[in-house]
């Protein structure tokens, strides 16, 4: 056999398998949710499993109290259903008070504390469309949080930014979480316990003992969380630290279980969470790239980056202007995603010339049912360049079981950004940190209304071929890694290890979805390993390009499972921009 023949395409291989594939943002989540699935859960309980080890190994990232959105798959009955896992402004929280003492930002701390939702989208997930007990899924996270696990790269530098370390150190539950007797955050591969988490774990485990039920079981979990003694616990801290939570927030509370929101793409269906989080990006941009010959673009050229970018430069000035929580602002969805508001938008795509700031957005309401006739959104031409540094991001996991059901989620809210509750191992969900306090911005602040959420599954459906959840933290930029990671597969017919591992590019030409709402006019991001010519080709475009390094994690860490319907067969594969691992069998 020829050496050539032993070269291989990607940094890691395409795993592939005949029964289940798991793929997440940490190998020991993905250990978990494999674990379950050979002890005959399902894509569900398998992945709550792995999203409550996430929440253990990566509280860098991610946090029980936090948010997780989801998307499931039914084989059964061919549905896609979403899980809301995002929390509501409290009630009583005041506006003014950031406009009067912070200057209209929202900074890091107690005052941008919504509703914890994490683990709520767990147990109504698993109630929902799980077959096994809380106490069975939650097990291999006990044992990480009791015993602990080795601390990776990516998590020891996070905590060593200067910025997220004196938040660490200035909240004492946050102190005695992640920093030693010195205040050194841990170092890489040491052993890092969360014995308070591990206690809470396995108080919620209690309150399932002694009901009759499955699904009583669960709700008896839900119960102790939001309207039991934990709850009252949470409440007590957030009011002593000034917050606004109250008892009646957290026991109002419960995630929507909703139908996804999708459009076609080529002959594939891909389906988001709706306008409350940024995952309509994704569709509109697929829409208004269909009207390109993509295929026939070389993957790694000027003009395949170009197009890409334009267009989601137009997504994103529509997400400015129309996105927010349903259930407080009209959205036109069914106009942003009509493919003829996406052949009118892609007419202001020119192939020779970038636009050197963010859109004008569309008026989307001339293709939308709503009877009232609205004018389009507010022009790009009022917002003036600002910078400001947003903060630490998210995880991911999906998984397909061999039924072919699917499961696509994405926990994040680092303990970093938010105080710890002593006692309890957790934060309560700082995600206020992506609304604004204009009241004229369709995400703004609201008693009950929940923040525009950055995180945002994914789920492709090929009807009688194959079902694949994908997703990748990242903040803005999940839904340009995502776009990019569908392209790869579904026109470049690249396999998934290999659309991972593309080199990726990002838009910095809008507001970002973090206070301070930082946006850099034409900026483009883009790993470096794309060469000089190609860099210096989107430059003559107009493109105000900053190379990132050859790979970064900043980028987006992508995972993605896929099973062909038709034969069984499994494929999956995960990004080595980060921790992520994939595994089968």
């Amino acid at each position: 056999m020829s050496s050539e023949k032993w070269v291989p395409r990607t940094m890691r291989p395409e795993l592939t398998g005949s029964k289940y594939m798991v793929s997440s943002g940490h190998y020991l989540a993905s250990a978990a949710a494999a674990r379950i699935l050979e002890r005959g859960g399902n894509a569900t309980d398998a992945g709550v499993a792995a999203g409550l080890c996430l929440n253990v190994v990566q509280p860098d990232l991610t946090n029980l109290g936090g948010v997780a959105p989801i998307c499931v798959f039914q084989a059964g009955t061919r549905l896609v259903s979403t899980i809301s896992g995002l929390g509501t402004w409290p009630e009583s929280v005041n506006v003014e008070f950031f406009r009067r003492e912070h200057g209209g930002r929202i900074p890091a701390g107690i005052h941008r504390t919504v509703v914890p939702a994490a683990i709520g989208a767990w147990l109504v997930a698993l109630e929902e469309f799980g077959s096994l007990s809380f106490a069975e899924v939650v097990e291999p996270a006990i044992e990480l949080a009791t015993y602990g696990f080795a601390v990776s790269a990516v998590m020891s530098d996070s905590l060593c930014v200067p910025e997220d370390l004196v938040n660490v150190r200035s909240w004492p539950g946050n102190a005695s979480l992640f920093l030693d007797a010195d205040g050194n955050p841990p170092e890489e591969g040491s052993l890092f316990e969360q014995p308070d988490l591990g206690r809470l774990l396995e108080r919620l485990v209690d309150a399932e003992r002694n009901s009759n039920s499955r699904v009583s079981g669960i709700r008896a979990v839900y119960d102790e969380f939001y309207r039991g003694a934990i709850a009252e616990e949470i409440v007590d801290f957030v009011v002593r630290s000034g917050g606004w939570l109250s008892f009646g927030d957290m026991a109002n509370f419960r995630p929507a279980v909703e139908p996804a929101i999708s459009t076609s793409y080529r002959g594939y269906q891909v389906y988001s969470c709706g306008a409350w989080c940024q995952g309509p990006v994704v569709l509109e941009t697929l829409n208004i790239l269909e009207g390109f010959d993509i295929a026939a673009l070389n993957p790694r050229g000027v003009e395949y980056y170009h197009l890409v970018i334009e267009a989601l430069k137009l997504a994103f000035s529509d997400r400015e202007a129309y996105f927010g929580d349903p259930d407080f602002v009209t959205v036109p969805l069914d106009g942003l995603l009509s493919k003829e508001y996406a052949h009118n938008r892609r007419s202001e795509i020119s192939e020779s010339r970038a636009i050197p700031f963010m859109p004008l957005a569309g008026n989307p309401w001339k293709f939308s049912a709503e009877s009232l006739y609205k004018e389009a959104g507010a022009a790009a031409a009022s917002l003036s360049a600002q910078t400001g540094r947003v903060e630490p991001d998210t995880s991911y996991v999906c998984v397909v079981d061999s039924d072919g059901n699917a499961f696509s989620a994405t926990p994040s809210d680092p303990a970093t950004i938010s105080p710890v509750v002593e006692g309890l191992g957790i934060c309560v969900s700082g995600r206020g940190m992506q609304s604004w306090t204009d009241p004229r911005h369709p995400s703004s602040i609201e008693p009950g209304k929940r923040p525009r959420l950055t995180p945002s599954p994914g789920l492709v459906v090929s009807s009688g071929e194959f079902v694949m959840p994908y997703g990748t933290p990242g903040l803005d930029v999940q839904p340009q890694a995502m776009v990019q990671f569908l392209l790869g597969v579904l026109d470049f017919e690249f396999d998934i290890q290999e659309s991972i591992e593309s080199p990726r590019a990002a838009s910095y030409s809008f507001p970002l979805s973090s206070d301070p709402h930082p946006y850099e006019p034409g900026k483009l991001r883009i790993e470096s390993r794309v060469g000089n010519e190609v860099v210096e080709g989107l430059r003559s475009l107009g493109h105000d390009v900053e190379p990132w390094p050859e790979w970064t994690g900043v980028a987006g860490s992508v995972s993605a499972v896929l099973r062909n319907q038709v034969t069984g067969r499994v494929r999956g594969g995960a990004d080595p921009r980060r921790v992520a691992y994939a595994t089968g069998w």
